[in-house]
């Protein structure tokens, strides 16, 4: 039987951060705004001695076919002694589920992170519905699970990062400081009557939102500057720390447009390009062996929603969780001053090749 492991690694590619502790696992349900109710898997550092094996029980992209993803975690296990680590959101793309980049979770709990990762209603797999729900509520729910997390006992949430996919990239950024311009406000997106006004650069409610809290940013394949949700003004706003994860080919969030979110970043700012990938590039887990064969609830191959038709999912994934171990390292943790890889490091990746960006 096929094992659908998301915490395969790729063997070639150096530590930037070493791993130091066995990973925990709970499941939580967190209170998200206006009553909603958000799905939580916490990934933390655990106690020395920790046996490793998990099973997580989901669904793939369809909505509808099970699967059950094989992991290092231990669920219920003792956290580390002595420890309190600080505080990673992870937040899924549209549609997605809190499982989708639990790699990450897992690789950044054994550097000595709290991962948090959530479930936004209205956008995952079995209960998408309109796109004007997410834009509302993406930066939202994830302020409510910094809140919520805070009050968990054993994670420092003074120390904060927000990961984000796609529209988790688009609310990791509006949560972070850059507001909807007037334009983004106004447009008829499809979905519900949503009040985006709420996160217009320089509203009262939109101020409210920022987070001291929060001193680092992630955003994978973030989605909204090609259609003008921002402007230079709205991103240069934002002055939190931000690195940025790219596919050159991506058409869905494009990649001009998101190197254009780089450079227009109020703050200091790194953009790691994975040549020739798409959309998918360094977040999704490897694609699940369910999401190989045809299903009847989609018109598209499962897979498509998780591989690269360039790049091997391990290695991108690999890539992905030592740049973001490094970079969240200097910003949380007191890491070193340069985490950047160097040349060497980079060509790692061959035959494919990547660069890194910062400004």
């Amino acid at each position: 039987m096929t094992e659908n492991r998301i915490d395969s690694r790729a063997p070639d590619v150096p530590a930037l951060v070493r791993p130091g502790h066995p990973v925990g696992y709970r499941a939580l349900t967190l209170e998200g705004p206006e009553s909603r109710s958000l799905a939580c898997a916490l990934w933390y550092p655990a106690a020395p001695g920790t046996p490793p094996g998990i099973a997580y029980d989901t669904l793939i992209r369809d909505g509808v076919t099970p699967t059950r993803l094989l992991g290092s975690a231990r669920e219920g296990a003792d956290p580390a002694p002595g420890l309190t680590p600080p505080l990673v959101l992870i937040s899924h793309g549209y549609p997605g589920n809190r499982f989708l980049m639990s790699h990450l979770g897992e690789a950044l709990a054994a550097r000595g992170l709290a991962c948090a990762a959530i479930d936004h209603p209205g956008s995952t797999y079995d209960d998408q519905r309109g796109f004007s729900e997410t834009l509302y509520y993406r930066p939202l729910d994830q302020r409510a699970a910094l809140d919520a997390l805070a009050r968990e006992t054993g994670i420092d949430a003074a120390r904060t990062a927000v990961i984000g996919y796609s529209m988790g990239g688009y609310g990791a950024l509006v949560f972070g400081g850059a507001g909807l311009t007037q334009a983004a406000v106004d447009e008829d997106w499809p979905g519900p009557a949503m009040d985006l006004a709420r996160h217009r650069a320089g509203s009262a409610t939109h101020v409210a939102l920022a987070d001291p809290r929060v001193k680092a940013l992630v955003a994978i394949g973030p989605w909204g500057r090609q259609r003008g949700l921002w402007d230079a003004a709205t991103l240069g706003a934002m002055t939190t720390p931000l690195l940025l994860i790219a596919g050159d080919r991506d058409d869905i969030s494009d990649h001009a447009a998101m190197r254009t979110i780089w450079a227009e970043a109020g703050g200091p700012a790194a953009l790691l390009t994975f040549h020739g990938a798409g959309h998918n590039a360094a977040a999704p887990i490897p694609a699940p062996a369910e999401a190989l064969v045809p299903s009847p609830h989609l018109d598209f191959l499962p897979a498509d929603h998780y591989a690269d038709p360039l790049w091997d999912s391990v290695l991108m994934n690999t890539l992905a969780q030592e740049v973001i171990a490094a970079f969240l390292a200097t910003h949380l943790s007191g890491g070193p001053a340069d985490w950047r890889p160097d040349a060497a490091w980079l060509r790692s990746a061959a035959p494919h090749s990547l660069t890194l960006e910062s400004r």
